[in-house]
């Protein structure tokens, strides 16, 4: 798996906010800048010229660009050739061949939020400039005809849930990053926090999110409690001793529980 150095929290923007953008920065780990659903019609110009005169730090700033089929992406495109920033959030992404527009200097994330942007995502993420893949529910829904992407009592629908793992293996089965969809209520807390732990659990490298207040229980949620790292740092240690298959507290270890126990140590930042 290739590392992703812009999570496990990325925050959206409205592009059109510019007075907004260096805190957003400033909260989450990433931002994610805006030119698309963020943004009306009527707004995208001004938004543009709003990414042209900021001034953040490129290494930490992915710009979502309107759907490729579209003449507000033309517009998308020729803005970021006067800007420094260099990764770009493909909307509504569908079709490997389409991502030819962009030249070598952008790395891109796909978006698979339509029926054939989930049924793409493996082709999507094979792509040489793709770094990751993203899911979206709600406009995965609209695309297939639905009304709602979850049930009443806040649970992903069995559709979304699909497409959230088919996203999550496409992405590592071609060594890339997968990013989980955004949380849209926001007064949920529980809901998001029970769903970034999964995220986590799961193997997706980030959590998206729309407000800063997610941003510390999506940050909480990707990084191990106490517990599990102390188990993940006796364990490896142990390893150190032990040849093949060995026991732990009670629970059978192999090279898959060692490699969980890796994985832990580099959500918590600790490589020792």
């Amino acid at each position: 798996m290739t590392g992703f150095a812009y999570g496990p929290t990325l925050l959206f923007c409205p592009a059109d906010r510019p007075e907004r953008f260096a805190k957003a920065l400033e909260r989450a780990d990433s931002v994610i800048l805006d030119l698309e659903d963020a943004v009306a019609p009527s707004a995208k110009t001004a938004a543009r010229g709003a990414l042209i005169e900021s001034e953040l730090d490129p290494s930490r700033v992915i710009v979502r660009v309107n759907a490729l089929d579209t003449d507000a992406f033309v517009a998308d495109l020729a803005t970021l050739s006067q800007t420094d920033y260099r990764t770009v959030m493909v909307a509504k992404a569908e079709s490997a061949k389409s991502l030819r527009v962009f030249d070598r200097r952008f790395a891109l994330i796909a978006l698979c939020e339509t029926a054939r942007g989930v049924m793409a995502a493996d082709k999507l993420a094979a792509h040489d400039q793709v770094v990751a893949l993203m899911w979206g529910a709600e406009d995965l829904v609209a695309s297939l005809g639905g009304t709602s992407s979850r049930k009443p009592n806040g649970r992903y629908r069995d559709v979304a849930r699909h497409a959230r793992s088919h996203v999550l293996l496409a992405a590592g089965a071609r060594g890339k990053a997968a990013i989980d969809a955004v949380h849209l209520d926001i007064a949920d807390t529980k809901r998001l926090a029970i769903e970034a732990a999964d995220a986590a659990a799961s193997g997706f490298a980030a959590t998206a999110c729309i407000h800063p207040s997610q941003v510390d229980i999506i940050r909480q949620a990707y990084g191990p409690d106490r517990k599990t790292l102390a188990w993940a740092r006796g364990v490896l240690a142990a390893a150190e001793s032990q040849g093949g298959v060995f026991t732990y507290e009670g629970r059978m270890v192999d090279e898959p529980v060692l490699r969980h126990a890796r994985a832990v140590l580099v959500r918590a930042g600790d490589s020792a």
